[in-house]
This record gives structure tokens, C-alpha cells and sequence, in this order.
């Protein structure tokens, strides 16, 4: 099982940004795929998950409004269009998934309990600078 995640660059406080998770080895319309990210010396924090069982989507606060997550079962891809990006997005994002449901206190921000996530991806930088 393979989740290959891409499209993280360099960009401008305010442009936008679209990451993509191709997902090989597994059926992705089986599993609930989020994206969590990890900015240096802060822990994992869940910013997007989508169900499998009704297209269900979970933000937190931070990014509510401003991110979108999607998927494309038949490509067996997920997305997260990020749009008017801040410094404090910049961090390393990773798309995971898991059961057909999200568990929605991981897209609370604040959480900093486990994230028993059974297939995680390599990892994308996003630095949002001027």
C-alpha cells in the first residue's frame, strides 16, 4: 500500500494550493481519507477528513472556509484545495486513511490524543512566505 502525496511548494500569504494523495494497493472508495499536517515543534493536527460512507467533511476552525477536501474514488486520489494561505499553514502535510467514518474530535483543534490512522503518506512541504 502506497499514499504518494504531492503538490507542496513555496508560495504568498493568500494564493492557493491544491495537494493530491494518490493511493495505490487499496480501494480508496473503501476508506475515509483525511489530511493532517505538522509545522516544527508542534504536534500532528488534523486539517481535512473526508467519509467514504456519505462524502461527509470534517475542518477545524483554523482552516474552516478555507480549506476544501475531495476525492476522486475512481482515480483513487484525494485532494485539499487550500485557498488563502497564511504563514501558519506552512507546515509538512501527510493524507492518511482509515475506517469509512471520520472521527471528528481529530478535527478539533486542540486535540493531542492518538492518531491510530492505518496507512499514513509521505509527507509534503508547505511554506507560505512573503
Amino acid at each position: 500500500v502506497q499514499l504518494q502525496a504531492s503538490g507542496g511548494g513555496l508560495v504568498q500569504p493568500g494564493d492557493s494550493l491544491t495537494l493530491s494523495c494518490a493511493v495505490s494497493g487499496l480501494r480508496l472508495g473503501d476508506y475515509a481519507a483525511s489530511w493532517f499536517r505538522q509545522a516544527p515543534g508542534n504536534g500532528r493536527e488534523g486539517v481535512a477528513c473526508i467519509s467514504s460512507v456519505d462524502g461527509s467533511t470534517y475542518y477545524p476552525e483554523s482552516v474552516k472556509g478555507r480549506f476544501t477536501i475531495s476525492r476522486d474514488n475512481a482515480k483513487n486520489t484525494v485532494y485539499l484545495q487550500m485557498n488563502s494561505l497564511k504563514p501558519e499553514d506552512a507546515a509538512v502535510y501527510y493524507c492518511a486513511l482509515d475506517s469509512p467514518y471520520c472521527i471528528p474530535p481529530h478535527y478539533k483543534s486542540g486535540y493531542a490524543g492518538p492518531l491510530n490512522y492505518g496507512y499514513w503518506g509521505q509527507e509534503t512541504l508547505v511554506t507560505v512566505s512573503s
